[in-house]
């Protein structure tokens, strides 16, 4: 891992080097230091959604219904939440290291205890448990690229992140749906399997967060304290400049700030709708592969993993490309188009076809969120920027109970395992008009 802790080095930029040419080999220094720790988003999104591999098993194991599996995917979301406002202040207060690693030791043991629940209350419970437990990693993962990348690089770092999820889904599919073989292995259900083993890894990857994960720029032992000192200068300037632009310069952390900014409403909105399909698939495409035919597991997590390759092939090519305000606005409304599109396409075609629209759906999935990530930086600063991340995800994440309680109800009221997908298709239409209305430059923003 390139993220071993080195000796610092005593050189600094030299002369003839300006600024911006000085921060752009920092930038890519820190990105590889940084990058292969913050991948326990990896984790995070593995466990969070290897639940949709078990649902076939948890309703004949244990009897629960489509409907209570929907319910219980969706709690999750709820205390999630609930939780996460809190825990990006909490973090802004005792840094990262020592809260990153809390969140992860919790929700890795919790998530390996999800293999001895007993029935829809114990699902639900363990559910609850499991939200509050991972609540504040991902926005606590984006306020603290803020306290390194400006806003160019940290789209680009963002987008990053989400390729991790990509990769956890591509993968861990596939060995999901193996360890789900290993039904009858000491007397244990595969299901019950796949919760431990993915489980336990997490609590060394937080080990490894400890151990290595600097609070800040000025605590990184790869970097100068000049260069330190450079990193900082340069994110609080922009920061500052876009707050005061915006006029949300005070930095005080209050809520109504950012409840106030029709932009950030919008912003909200969009990434609401998005959140809502994002997880209507996840917890629920390995269940409507399945019904196709007589797979296997393995084969089941294997096709499930399709649409996630694509989706790691839009946040690797799509991102980046969005340096302009104009661009960063008009890739969230193709985002949310090319959602709707493949979602139509799957909910009316059949199985091959079907599948081929999840695919283009997939595309879009970590290019809207990025985007609309990087939005709260252009406008806020201090804790209202905290404030403001986590307000962004807390109300995008209800999405995630929406959704998979909407396609359980629909499923067990209709017989139709797709017919919950036409409320996201709507919604995902009313969520791209609302993107036009979007301004990333706080400038030219109403």
């Amino acid at each position: 891992m390139s993220l071993i802790r080195g000796s610092r080095t005593n050189s600094a930029a030299t002369p003839h080097e300006t600024p911006r040419d000085a921060l752009g080999e920092l930038d890519q220094r820190n990105l590889r230091r940084l990058m292969p720790l913050l991948a326990a988003y990896i984790m995070s999104f593995l466990d969070r959604t290897n639940i949709g591999l078990a649902k076939e098993r948890l309703e004949v194991d244990l009897g629960i219904s489509a409907a209570a599996y929907g319910l219980g995917a969706g709690l999750f979301f709820l205390t999630y939440a609930i939780s996460e406002v809190p825990s990006n202040l909490i973090m802004y207060r005792v840094g990262a290291r020592w809260w990153i690693t809390r969140i992860m030791v919790t929700w890795g043991v919790i998530s390996a205890c999800m293999a001895f629940v007993q029935g829809e209350k114990s699902f639900y419970a363990m559910r609850l448990l499991l939200g509050a437990a991972e609540a504040g990693l991902l926005p606590g993962i984006l306020l603290y690229f803020t306290y390194w990348f400006r806003s160019e690089i940290r789209g680009r770092a963002i987008g990053l992140l989400l390729l991790c999820a990509s990769i956890a889904s591509v993968v861990g599919n596939p060995i999901g749906g193996l360890l789900m073989e290993m039904d009858g292995i000491g007397g244990w259900h595969g299901w019950q399997w796949m919760f431990v083993i993915e489980g336990v890894p997490c609590l060394f990857l937080a080990f490894a967060i400890f151990r290595f994960l600097p609070d800040g720029p000025a605590e990184a032992p790869w970097l100068t304290a000049d260069e330190a000192g450079l990193v900082q200068d340069a994110v609080t300037r922009e920061q500052t400049e876009g707050a005061q632009a915006a006029g949300n310069d005070s930095g005080s952390g209050s809520l109504l700030t950012v409840l106030r900014d029709k932009q950030m409403l919008l912003a909200i909105f969009a990434n609401w709708t998005h959140q809502v399909a994002l997880y209507s698939v996840v917890y629920f495409l390995p269940g409507v592969i399945g019904g196709w035919g007589d797979l296997s597991p393995f084969t089941i997590g294997l096709l499930t993993g399709l649409p996630w390759l694509t989706a790691a092939v839009g946040a690797v090519l799509v991102p980046p490309r969005a340096t302009t305000p104009r661009r960063s606005r008009n890739f969230v409304v193709v985002g949310l188009l090319m959602t709707f599109t493949g979602l139509v396409v799957a909910a009316v075609a059949g199985p091959v076809i079907a599948l081929l629209g999840f695919c283009f759906t997939g595309l879009a999935f970590f290019v809207v969120q990025p985007l609309l990530f990087n939005f709260p930086a252009t406008r806020f600063s201090g804790k209202t920027l905290a404030g403001g991340l986590a307000l962004l995800n807390t109300i995008g994440i209800t999405g995630g109970f929406v959704g998979p309680y909407i396609m359980g109800y629909a499923e067990d009221a209709t017989g139709n395992r797709l017919s919950g997908l036409w409320v996201s298709i709507v919604l995902l239409a009313l969520g791209a008009l609302a993107a036009t209305r979007l301004r990333f430059s706080p400038k030219s923003a109403s």
